[in-house]
């Protein structure tokens, strides 16, 4: 089921991710979404930069379709992302921690929520 959520957020006709898509789903500007993501403004839309970027949103894409999966859909993870805090992380949400450069603890979270660690 992952893999279909990682679907929606694909440029059409194309084998990357769309930072339209995710910031759309956030309600990020792309100037917003590229510092979160670690990644010049300009980058998000050079097409010699598809990889990099590419590469760049995976994390956030794997996040959102993980907790879309858990959630339901794609607008509830959006704001569980932008507005949830995350136990142990002093209030910070998905969104602080990704912005931080700390995604991989944001997917261990949800790994161990998925498997019943924390429910």
């Amino acid at each position: 089921m992952l893999e279909s959520h990682a679907l929606s957020f694909a440029e059409p006709q194309s084998p990357f991710l769309s930072p339209r898509r995710v910031s759309d789903l956030l309600g990020l500007t792309q100037s917003e979404l590229a510092r979160m993501i670690g990644v010049a403004r300009n980058t998000l839309t050079a097409k010699a930069s598809a990889r990099k970027v590419d590469q760049a949103l995976s994390p956030v894409v794997r996040i959102l379709a993980m907790v879309s999966e858990m959630a339901g859909d794609e607008q509830r993870a959006a704001i569980w992302f932008k507005h949830q805090p995350i136990p142990g992380w002093a209030g910070l949400t998905a969104y602080d921690l990704v912005c931080d450069g700390k995604a991989d603890r944001v997917l261990d979270y949800l790994e161990a929520v998925r498997s019943g660690v924390y429910a």
